[in-house]
């Protein structure tokens, strides 16, 4: 057999941890309950396990755990907080919502389809750094204003945006405010009290957890309105029955994740340092996009000019898993729009290659994918 690609797109998705298997595992046999059912043990059982996985993620993100919501994912989650937010009732006349053109689609069509039902949408430009300019969102927001939505981190150019700077004119305006913590869950701290953040989204893919579960952090006090009705579960804000193994892997990522995270952050930030050195030895021309240090550890998004992202990623796809952007848009050949709101060139934007490191990333991988790179016949023959 043919081995496979080293594996350096962590911020589509993580592989499952080894606990988060084995804590799942009884979910998915043996133990069938409804967390609903409160007539017998099964349901009993079941409560208790999502009991604690509430409680484990509200443990990451700093919050009680009747502040988490689950949902399917992260999408979901920007979904119930932006729309759950214009829905309700008593707005008093405020109708605009504020996001940042580098947001992900969760957040930026959902905003861009309010605007179509009759609020004032505004997206905010961002510097050639990638960071929201403060000065800007003063000037968009004031009385009138809603909601405030900007990514804590972002899913290609891994910036972070200042959470609490923006909470602080939130509160200033007295409008609510929501990230998008996708990409900061498990890169880099997280919470919600030091952001004085009112609503917060995560996914639990993206944390080595199962894919189709994520949560809202909605904070006490905050009224939404629920997007999907049912049978009244997650305090009706999101009806279904909680999927019970789902529910128990993110708890036992996001357990994993507190215990691991400051170690797990110190290793990738140190491999992606080696590795962008180690580019740039090779290929002095190479360049970063986004902020230089406001970034979340593990995060690369090069390009080296002259040759677009498709070539380089056709040229080393046998050796190497790596993006040229976010994995909801890999499909358009259309350069990423995340560089695009840079400010920069079309060419140059074809350019962007996303490498993100992950817990399981080793010495050795980085090792090997500098080598498959600056080896590849596309590069050097571009030297």
């Amino acid at each position: 057999m043919t081995s496979r690609p080293i594996y350096l797109d962590n911020q589509a998705t993580t592989p499952m941890d080894p606990s988060v298997r084995e804590a799942m595992w009884p979910w998915l046999c043996e133990q069938f309950g409804n967390p609903h059912s409160s007539d017998h043990g099964f349901g009993w059982e079941a409560s208790r396990a999502v009991s604690e996985a509430r409680a484990r993620v509200a443990q990451l993100v700093n919050a009680d755990d009747e502040e988490i919501v689950f949902t399917s994912g992260a999408t979901e989650s920007c979904n119930l907080a932006l729309r759950g937010v214009a829905g309700r009732e008593g707005n008093g006349g405020r109708n605009r919502i504020v996001t940042v053109a580098t947001e992900h689609p969760a957040v930026l069509e959902t905003v861009q389809d309010l605007g179509r039902s009759g609020f004032d949408a505004v997206v905010l430009p961002v510097g050639a750094d990638g960071l929201v300019d403060l000065g800007e969102l003063e000037s968009a927001t004031d009385e009138r204003t809603l909601l405030v939505s900007v990514m804590a981190a972002n899913n290609e150019i891994g910036v972070v945006q200042p959470l609490s700077e923006i909470a602080k004119r939130c509160r200033e305006v007295g409008a609510l405010f929501h990230t998008d913590a996708t990409q900061a869950v498990g890169r880099m701290g997280v919470d919600v009290e030091e952001w004085d953040v009112d609503l917060l989204s995560l996914s639990g893919h993206k944390v080595y957890g199962p894919k189709g579960v994520g949560a809202l952090f909605v904070r006490s006090g905050v009224d939404l309105r629920a997007v999907m009705t049912g049978g009244g579960q997650e305090r009706g804000l999101r009806g279904g029955t909680v999927p019970v193994p789902l529910a128990v892997g993110l708890g036992e990522a996001c357990r994993v994740a507190s215990e691991k995270r400051v170690d797990d952050c110190r290793r990738m930030r140190s491999l992606a340092g080696r590795f962008y050195e180690a580019l740039m030895k090779v290929r002095p021309d190479t360049r970063l996009f986004g902020d230089a240090e406001k970034r979340v550890a593990g995060n690369l998004s090069v390009g080296f000019p002259g040759i677009s992202a498709e070539e380089v990623i056709a040229a080393v796809s046998d050796r190497l898993a790596v993006a040229s952007g976010s994995a909801c848009s890999s499909a358009s050949l259309e350069p990423s729009r995340v560089l695009l709101a840079l400010g920069l060139d079309e060419q140059t934007a074809a350019t962007g290659i996303r490498i993100s490191l992950g817990r399981f990333t080793t010495d050795e991988d980085i090792d090997e994918a500098v080598s498959v790179l600056t080896k590849s016949k596309i590069i050097a023959r571009r030297i």
